[in-house]
Protein backbone atom coordinates (compact mmCIF):
# COMPACT_ATOMS: atom_id res chain seq x y z
CA UNK A 1 0.00 0.00 0.00
CA UNK A 2 1.32 3.44 -0.93
CA UNK A 3 0.35 6.78 0.64
CA UNK A 4 2.02 10.15 0.10
CA UNK A 5 3.98 11.54 3.05
CA UNK A 6 5.34 15.07 3.29
CA UNK A 7 7.54 16.62 5.96
CA UNK A 8 7.49 20.41 6.45
CA UNK A 9 10.60 21.70 8.19
CA UNK A 10 12.10 25.06 8.98
CA UNK A 11 14.55 24.75 6.10
CA UNK A 12 12.96 22.30 3.64
CA UNK A 13 9.71 20.73 2.47
CA UNK A 14 10.28 17.14 1.38
CA UNK A 15 8.04 14.26 0.44
CA UNK A 16 7.52 11.03 -1.50
CA UNK A 17 5.09 8.16 -1.88
CA UNK A 18 5.61 5.72 1.01
CA UNK A 19 5.39 1.93 0.93
CA UNK A 20 3.57 1.26 4.20
CA UNK A 21 4.22 -2.47 4.06
CA UNK A 22 7.98 -1.85 4.21
CA UNK A 23 7.98 1.43 6.11
CA UNK A 24 10.19 3.07 3.50
CA UNK A 25 9.98 5.52 0.62
CA UNK A 26 8.58 3.99 -2.56
CA UNK A 27 10.41 6.58 -4.67
CA UNK A 28 13.32 8.96 -4.11
CA UNK A 29 12.13 11.95 -2.12
CA UNK A 30 11.75 15.41 -3.67
CA UNK A 31 12.58 18.55 -1.73
CA UNK A 32 12.05 22.29 -2.09
CA UNK A 33 13.32 25.01 0.22
CA UNK A 34 10.97 26.35 2.86
CA UNK A 35 10.12 29.96 1.91
CA UNK A 36 11.20 32.81 4.16
CA UNK A 37 9.09 34.12 5.67
CA UNK A 38 7.41 30.70 6.02
CA UNK A 39 3.83 31.98 5.73
CA UNK A 40 0.85 29.65 5.28
CA UNK A 41 0.44 30.61 1.60
CA UNK A 42 4.15 30.28 0.86
CA UNK A 43 4.45 26.88 2.53
CA UNK A 44 1.25 25.66 0.85
CA UNK A 45 2.78 26.56 -2.52
CA UNK A 46 5.85 24.47 -1.64
CA UNK A 47 3.65 21.56 -0.58
CA UNK A 48 1.78 21.74 -3.87
CA UNK A 49 5.06 21.72 -5.83
CA UNK A 50 6.29 18.58 -4.04
CA UNK A 51 3.01 16.68 -4.47
CA UNK A 52 2.63 17.70 -8.13
CA UNK A 53 6.20 16.55 -8.82
CA UNK A 54 4.86 12.99 -8.54
CA UNK A 55 1.46 13.60 -10.13
CA UNK A 56 -0.07 12.29 -6.91
CA UNK A 57 -3.88 12.38 -6.64
CA UNK A 58 -4.68 10.40 -3.47
CA UNK A 59 -4.57 11.10 0.28
CA UNK A 60 -1.63 13.11 1.62
CA UNK A 61 -0.16 13.08 5.13
CA UNK A 62 1.76 16.18 6.19
CA UNK A 63 3.89 17.01 9.20
CA UNK A 64 4.11 20.49 10.71
CA UNK A 65 6.89 21.87 12.97
CA UNK A 66 4.60 22.87 15.83
CA UNK A 67 1.64 21.80 17.93
CA UNK A 68 -1.30 20.51 15.86
CA UNK A 69 -4.65 19.95 17.59
CA UNK A 70 -7.61 18.01 16.17
CA UNK A 71 -5.44 17.03 13.20
CA UNK A 72 -5.90 20.50 11.79
CA UNK A 73 -5.40 23.61 13.94
CA UNK A 74 -1.89 25.00 14.37
CA UNK A 75 -1.18 26.21 17.92
CA UNK A 76 2.55 27.05 17.89
CA UNK A 77 4.98 28.27 15.25
CA UNK A 78 8.48 28.54 16.71
CA UNK A 79 10.39 28.05 13.45
CA UNK A 80 7.86 29.29 10.87
CA UNK A 81 5.89 32.52 10.49
CA UNK A 82 3.66 33.40 13.47
CA UNK A 83 0.68 33.84 11.12
CA UNK A 84 0.37 30.02 11.23
CA UNK A 85 -1.09 30.18 14.74
CA UNK A 86 -4.81 29.25 14.70
CA UNK A 87 -4.64 28.39 10.98
CA UNK A 88 -6.81 25.47 9.82
CA UNK A 89 -3.93 23.68 8.12
CA UNK A 90 -5.97 20.74 6.90
CA UNK A 91 -8.37 23.02 5.03
CA UNK A 92 -5.53 25.16 3.65
CA UNK A 93 -3.56 22.23 2.26
CA UNK A 94 -6.59 20.34 0.99
CA UNK A 95 -7.76 23.42 -0.90
CA UNK A 96 -4.28 24.04 -2.37
CA UNK A 97 -4.06 20.40 -3.47
CA UNK A 98 -7.38 20.46 -5.27
CA UNK A 99 -9.43 18.76 -2.59
CA UNK A 100 -7.15 15.78 -1.83
CA UNK A 101 -7.83 14.25 1.62
CA UNK A 102 -5.19 15.73 3.93
CA UNK A 103 -3.97 14.73 7.39
CA UNK A 104 -1.75 17.07 9.46
CA UNK A 105 0.35 16.00 12.46
CA UNK A 106 3.24 17.36 14.53
CA UNK A 107 6.51 16.54 12.79
CA UNK A 108 8.28 14.87 15.71
CA UNK A 109 5.16 12.86 16.60
CA UNK A 110 5.07 11.54 13.03
CA UNK A 111 8.77 10.66 13.12
CA UNK A 112 8.31 8.97 16.48
CA UNK A 113 5.37 6.86 15.35
CA UNK A 114 7.39 5.68 12.33
CA UNK A 115 10.43 4.82 14.48
CA UNK A 116 8.30 2.96 17.02
CA UNK A 117 6.60 0.92 14.31
CA UNK A 118 9.40 0.33 11.81
CA UNK A 119 12.64 1.56 13.37
CA UNK A 120 14.70 1.94 16.52
CA UNK A 121 11.73 1.85 18.91
CA UNK A 122 10.12 -1.29 17.50
CA UNK A 123 8.93 -3.64 20.28
CA UNK A 124 10.32 -1.32 22.97
CA UNK A 125 8.23 -0.84 26.11
CA UNK A 126 8.56 1.61 28.97
CA UNK A 127 9.26 5.29 28.31
CA UNK A 128 10.86 6.14 24.95
CA UNK A 129 11.67 9.67 23.78
CA UNK A 130 12.50 10.54 20.20
CA UNK A 131 14.24 13.88 19.68
CA UNK A 132 14.68 15.41 16.22
CA UNK A 133 17.60 17.80 15.90
CA UNK A 134 17.19 20.24 13.01
CA UNK A 135 16.17 23.89 12.77
CA UNK A 136 14.79 23.32 16.27
CA UNK A 137 14.41 20.28 18.53
CA UNK A 138 11.23 18.26 18.16
CA UNK A 139 10.12 15.61 20.63
CA UNK A 140 7.86 12.56 20.74
CA UNK A 141 7.13 10.81 24.04
CA UNK A 142 5.91 7.21 24.20
CA UNK A 143 4.81 5.19 27.22
CA UNK A 144 4.54 1.45 26.50
CA UNK A 145 4.16 2.26 22.82
CA UNK A 146 1.42 4.88 23.27
CA UNK A 147 2.14 8.41 22.06
CA UNK A 148 1.67 11.42 24.35
CA UNK A 149 1.02 13.94 21.55
CA UNK A 150 2.38 17.44 21.02
CA UNK A 151 5.15 17.48 23.61
CA UNK A 152 7.46 20.46 23.04
CA UNK A 153 10.57 19.39 24.92
CA UNK A 154 12.80 21.46 22.65
CA UNK A 155 11.47 24.49 24.49
CA UNK A 156 12.57 23.36 27.93
CA UNK A 157 14.70 26.06 29.53
CA UNK A 158 18.37 25.15 29.70
CA UNK A 159 20.80 27.64 31.24
CA UNK A 160 18.37 30.51 30.67
CA UNK A 161 17.58 29.68 27.02
CA UNK A 162 15.17 27.57 25.01
CA UNK A 163 17.13 24.33 24.69
CA UNK A 164 16.76 24.33 20.90
CA UNK A 165 18.47 27.71 20.67
CA UNK A 166 21.65 26.11 22.02
CA UNK A 167 21.47 22.42 21.12
CA UNK A 168 19.71 22.17 17.72
CA UNK A 169 21.73 21.30 14.65
CA UNK A 170 21.02 24.85 13.42
CA UNK A 171 22.79 26.17 16.52
CA UNK A 172 25.76 23.94 15.66
CA UNK A 173 25.90 25.39 12.16
CA UNK A 174 25.25 29.01 13.16
CA UNK A 175 27.94 28.97 15.84
CA UNK A 176 30.30 26.75 13.79
CA UNK A 177 30.64 24.30 16.69
CA UNK A 178 32.74 21.16 16.44
CA UNK A 179 30.89 17.88 16.76
CA UNK A 180 32.42 17.36 20.21
CA UNK A 181 31.44 20.82 21.46
CA UNK A 182 27.90 20.39 20.14
CA UNK A 183 27.67 16.91 21.66
CA UNK A 184 28.44 18.39 25.10
CA UNK A 185 25.46 20.72 24.70
CA UNK A 186 23.27 17.81 23.63
CA UNK A 187 24.53 15.87 26.65
CA UNK A 188 23.42 18.64 29.03
CA UNK A 189 20.04 18.75 27.32
CA UNK A 190 19.57 14.97 27.48
CA UNK A 191 20.54 15.00 31.16
CA UNK A 192 17.82 17.59 31.81
CA UNK A 193 15.18 15.60 29.90
CA UNK A 194 16.28 12.40 31.64
CA UNK A 195 15.93 14.05 35.04
CA UNK A 196 12.31 14.95 34.19
CA UNK A 197 11.13 11.75 32.43
CA UNK A 198 13.56 8.88 33.22
CA UNK A 199 13.24 7.21 29.79
CA UNK A 200 14.70 3.81 29.01
CA UNK A 201 15.58 4.91 25.47
CA UNK A 202 16.44 8.10 23.60
CA UNK A 203 16.13 7.96 19.80
CA UNK A 204 18.08 10.72 18.06
CA UNK A 205 16.41 11.78 14.82
CA UNK A 206 16.58 14.55 12.27
CA UNK A 207 19.29 15.10 9.71
CA UNK A 208 22.09 14.51 12.23
CA UNK A 209 20.98 10.90 12.74
CA UNK A 210 22.90 9.84 9.64
CA UNK A 211 26.06 11.32 11.19
CA UNK A 212 25.66 9.71 14.62
CA UNK A 213 29.20 8.29 14.52
CA UNK A 214 30.51 11.87 14.70
CA UNK A 215 28.91 12.78 18.01
CA UNK A 216 27.17 9.99 19.96
CA UNK A 217 30.43 8.67 21.45
CA UNK A 218 31.04 12.12 22.96
CA UNK A 219 27.81 11.97 25.01
CA UNK A 220 28.51 10.60 28.48
CA UNK A 221 26.75 10.15 31.81
CA UNK A 222 23.26 9.42 30.44
CA UNK A 223 21.64 6.35 32.01
CA UNK A 224 19.19 5.76 29.14
CA UNK A 225 20.24 3.94 26.00
CA UNK A 226 20.88 6.40 23.13
CA UNK A 227 20.50 5.26 19.52
CA UNK A 228 20.16 7.00 16.14
CA UNK A 229 16.85 6.87 14.28
CA UNK A 230 16.90 3.95 11.85
CA UNK A 231 14.69 5.77 9.33
CA UNK A 232 16.96 8.80 9.74
CA UNK A 233 15.55 11.96 8.15
CA UNK A 234 12.79 10.04 6.32
CA UNK A 235 10.98 9.16 9.55
CA UNK A 236 8.68 12.18 9.35
CA UNK A 237 7.64 11.36 5.78
CA UNK A 238 6.89 7.74 6.70
CA UNK A 239 4.98 8.76 9.84
CA UNK A 240 2.91 11.33 7.94
CA UNK A 241 1.88 8.63 5.46
CA UNK A 242 0.98 6.30 8.35
CA UNK A 243 -1.35 8.93 9.83
CA UNK A 244 -2.96 9.55 6.43
CA UNK A 245 -3.49 5.83 5.89
CA UNK A 246 -5.12 5.45 9.31
CA UNK A 247 -7.44 8.42 8.75
CA UNK A 248 -8.46 7.25 5.28
CA UNK A 249 -8.83 3.53 6.04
Amino acid sequence: MQIFGLDIGGSGIKGAPVDLDKGDLAQERFKVLTPHPATPDGVADGVKEVVEHYGWTGPVGLTFPGVVTDGSTIRTAANVDKSWIDTDARALFSDRLGGHPVTVVNDADAAGVAEMHFGAGRDRRGTVILLTFGTGIGSALFVNGALVPNTELGHLELHGHDAEKKASSKAKEDEELTWEHWARRVQKYLAHVEMLFSPELFIIGGGVSRKSQKFLHHIEGIKAEIVPAQLQNNAGIVGAAMYAAERNS
